[in-house]
This record gives structure tokens, C-alpha cells and sequence, in this order.
């Protein structure tokens, strides 16, 4: 036989399916992998399903209907300000992982280098090898209390910068530290990109999903920006649809053209009943950004109280669904992955090692648990843990 590719050969399951396999074997609560135990708003189910019925079901364009592109457009505006034309500067894709995927795969050539941040979403660091480039590595710190923030040393993230920089890859709120970038943050990485003529590609599928007070800055809004940033949205995080996988991008029109021509041989387009549902929420008022948010935060509050109850030391969450837990404090035998293996099996409550976000040499001490779950769930989670420890 001959060999297949190599980064694909390398790869295994995801870490997400083993622990929701698991959770299943051991009629575990599943706060591992990250969606929502409720659907979305009935309004927006609606209009997909008005939307089936009424027709057409055939081939939507390529680059997304012009109901969702005018939509994704006034969005930027109405809450970001930026001025961006729906035609040239907006694409629909089929979920924020084929968006990174398109264009990821449309910036980056063989020889090319580009700069992530661990912890790291575990899509990005296989996409770039897929490509043909070299990722350069950035390692957050940890926060040092359950009050301090995952900060992005300066010194080590200028190092990552050099000649072959195509592009960094920016994920923010971030999966899986929770971290919303800071204003300082934004600003050094968008004098590093101009610096260094290089993109940036901002994963920002959770940014209405912002917590106490922390605010979410679209890099592309920075001084000099809009031509170097794709920034990607998702309407699965926005509208608890998670199924749905409907991502789009805002980017310059030259960089949205070449990310339409990796898009058009992965997917080519997007279920159009869907579409126009998503077009339909994001019309939806304030109250109903507002509400997701501040829903999201009572359930992160819950969560982390019962888990700092139990005896974990809760790291701080700024937004996204995630909570993150030092367990030290209750558990030395092992590493992460053999906590939350444990945990799944013998406590019956699932969790995600963050040492999976890690390429190499990661911390081993840590687990993310997911909110996003009916209050009952997360009681009745809070309750194993308690019953367990």
C-alpha cells in the first residue's frame, strides 16, 4: 500500500470524541466537549425550516447568499463599526473550522511560518502542516490566581516574528483559556503584523459570548488593520445552533477572493435554508446579545461556585463556554489525562485535559469544564464532584 499524508497519517481522534465516547460508556455528564444542551432561538428555527419549505433547496452561490453577506456586513457595522461591502468583503462558510481551513490553506505556502498561541485550538496546528508551513509556538502564561488572567508575554511573541511570518493566528475570546485580549495585547500583535507584513486571522466565533465587564475589540478595528485581518464569526456559538455549521468572514476583498478559491474546492457552499435563518438572527435587537451573554455569565457563575465548593482552584473565564480547573488541590496521582479519565469513570462527570491544546511539553495539571448546560445539569454535576472528592 502506499503511504497516505503524512500529517493526516499523524493525526488521531480528537480528544473531544474520545471523552464524549467515554461519557456515554459511563453515563457521565458530558461537560467536556462544548455545546449547548438547548437549542437556539425558536425564531430562528423557524425561518430555516420556512425557509426548507418554501424553497430553493438547490445550489446557493459560492460565496454565500446576498441575504447573509448584507447581514454579516451591517453586523460588523452596527456593533464594531466597520464599514465593509456585503459583495466583495463577506463569505459564508460551512462552520469556523472550514473558514480557517480556506484560509489558512489561501495564505500559506511551503517555507512560510505562522505564529499561534498555546494553549491552542486543536485545529490550527494540523491545518498549517496540511499547508506545507512551519508553526512558530507563543505560550501564554497561566494566571498565578484564581483573579489574575492567562497574559501573552511580549518578548516571546516577538521572537516568534521573523522573515517567513505569513500570518499569526489570533483566538479571541479564547477556547480553551476563556482570556478576552486586552487593549495592550491587541496593540503589540498589530504592530508586530505591520512590522513584519503579516495577516492575521481572528478566530472570534465567541465574541458575543463576553463576560463582567470585558469587552470584545475586533483586532481589524486597530489603526491600519482591516487590510491584514480575516475575521471569522459563527453563527453556531451565536445562536446555540452548534449542528447548523455556519461560519462566515469579513475580510479585505482581495483576501476574502483567495479564500473563496480554497472554499470553493472544500465545500463550495452552505445549506441555503439555513443561511437565510442566520441572516434572520442577526437582524435580532440588542436585547437578544445582551441576554445570551448574561445568560451564559449566571451559568458560568453557578459552575464555578460549585466547583470552588468541591476545593478546585477555578481559574478565571472572560468569556467563551469554558471554565478551567487546577485540580491540584484535590488529586496529585497523575496527569491531566489520567484526571479526567478518572473523573469520567469513577465521578461520572466529563471534562476535556488541557495538555490536548499543547503540541508538546504541555502543563498537565488542568481541565476545562463547559457551562454552557441546563442548570439542572450543572447541579447535578456540581453534586458527583461533591459526592466523589
Amino acid at each position: 500500500m502506499k503511504p497516505v499524508n503524512d500529517v493526516i497519517d499523524g493525526l488521531g481522534t480528537t480528544i473531544f470524541t474520545v471523552m464524549s465516547a467515554l461519557s456515554v460508556e459511563h453515563g457521565a455528564i458530558n461537560l467536556g466537549q462544548g455545546f449547548p444542551d438547548e437549542d437556539g432561538p425558536a425564531d430562528v428555527r423557524e425561518a430555516a425550516a420556512r425557509a426548507a419549505l418554501d424553497g430553493p433547496n438547490q445550489y446557493p452561490p459560492m460565496m454565500g447568499l446576498p441575504a447573509l453577506r448584507r447581514a454579516v456586513a451591517a453586523h460588523n457595522k452596527r456593533f464594531y463599526g466597520l464599514e465593509v461591502d456585503w459583495e466583495s468583503q463577506v463569505l459564508v462558510t460551512s462552520g469556523a473550522t472550514e473558514a480557517l481551513t480556506a484560509s489558512l490553506l489561501a495564505l500559506l505556502r511551503p517555507g512560510d511560518e505562522a505564529v499561534l498561541i498555546e494553549p491552542v485550538y486543536d485545529s490550527y496546528l494540523p491545518i498549517v502542516r496540511l499547508a506545507g508551513a512551519t508553526a512558530r509556538m507563543v505560550r501564554l502564561r497561566p494566571p498565578e490566581s484564581s483573579v489574575a488572567e492567562w497574559s501573552l508575554p511580549e518578548a516571546e511573541l516577538r521572537a516568534a516574528f521573523g522573515p517567513k511570518t505569513k500570518l499569526l493566528v489570533m483566538n479571541s475570546p479564547m477556547n480553551p483559556t476563556g482570556k478576552v485580549f486586552s487593549g495592550a495585547e491587541l496593540a503589540l500583535i498589530a504592530s508586530l503584523a505591520t512590522e513584519h507584513d503579516a495577516y492575521v486571522i481572528c478566530d472570534e466565533v465567541y465574541e458575543h459570548l463576553v463576560f463582567s465587564g470585558a469587552r470584545h475589540v475586533p483586532l481589524m478595528t486597530l489603526p491600519g488593520m482591516a487590510g491584514r485581518c480575516i475575521r471569522i464569526g459563527s453563527a453556531g456559538k451565536t445562536f446555540s445552533l452548534t449542528g447548523w455549521k455556519v461560519g462566515y468572514l469579513t475580510g479585505a476583498a482581495e483576501l476574502i477572493a483567495a479564500v473563496a478559491k480554497a472554499h470553493q474546492f472544500i465545500t463550495f457552499t452552505t445549506p441555503p435554508s439555513l443561511q437565510q435563518a442566520v441572516a434572520h438572527g442577526l437582524g435580532k435587537e440588542d436585547a437578544y446579545f445582551d441576554g445570551l451573554a448574561a445568560a451564559m455569565e449566571r451559568k458560568r457563575d453557578r459552575l464555578v461556585a460549585g466547583l470552588r465548593e468541591v476545593g478546585f482552584n477555578v481559574l478565571a473565564s472572560q468569556g467563551t463556554y469554558f471554565a478551567n480547573v487546577d485540580f491540584r488541590p484535590l488529586w496529585n496521582e497523575g496527569g491531566d489525562v489520567d484526571f479526567a479519565t478518572m473523573l469520567v469513570r469513577e465521578a461520572r462527570v466529563g471534562s476535556i485535559p488541557v495538555s490536548a491544546f499543547y503540541p508538546a511539553d504541555p502543563p498537565a495539571h488542568m481541565v476545562r469544564l463547559c457551562f454552557c448546560k441546563q442548570d439542572a445539569v450543572l447541579d447535578e454535576a456540581i453534586a458527583r464532584l461533591k459526592a466523589f472528592f
